[in-house]
């Protein structure tokens, strides 16, 4: 999987209200979510970005709640994946469950600013820095993450593989 796009800077333990803040929890709805994504950590992140940028974290991006809105407002918002120093294990999880990519990097963050142009090959491991060509090696996403991611997430990959199965 290729992702390419504009990084957006936030900083360590950006937590889960700082992504979905708590206050529009009463909704479930992805589009309803994705209005509000990085609210408290940045009022106008929704405006500048566009479908396809990407989120830099720091260390412990996700931290926080369990609440799964986190991700799917990322995702529903138009970003295509997360990198960070290092995730909350709960978010990383749900990360994947809800079909949002991400990655971890230590030197990315501290290696560019915001705005610039990235492109992230999961199967090669290997971010790259647009105008530089500066590369940053990753962690491969497993065979079975890259079928959830391609699948839409957890749910919606059993459902295909049920589909699948019934109709054979």
């Amino acid at each position: 999987m290729i992702f390419k796009g504009k990084v957006w800077k936030f900083g360590d333990n950006i937590d889960t209200d700082a992504i979905i803040p708590a206050r529009y929890l009463t909704t479930s709805d992805p589009q309803e979510l994705a209005a509000y994504c990085m609210e408290d950590a940045d009022p106008d992140f929704v405006k500048k970005m566009t479908k396809g940028d990407i989120i830099l974290g720091g260390e412990n991006f996700g931290c926080g709640s369990s609440r799964e809105h986190a991700p799917i407002s990322i995702k529903a918002a138009g970003v295509s994946c997360v990198i960070a120093k290092s995730f909350a294990r709960i978010f990383y999880r749900n990360a994947f469950n809800m079909g949002l990519p991400i990655f971890e990097s230590k030197e990315l963050f501290d290696a560019i600013q915001e705005g610039k142009e990235i492109t992230v090959d999961s199967s090669r491991g290997t971010i790259t820095i647009t105008e530089s060509d500066k590369i940053f090696k990753i962690d491969s996403i497993p065979p079975f993450m890259e079928e959830l991611i391609a699948d839409g997430g957890l749910m919606k990959h059993i459902a295909r593989k049920r589909e699948k199965n019934h109709g054979k």
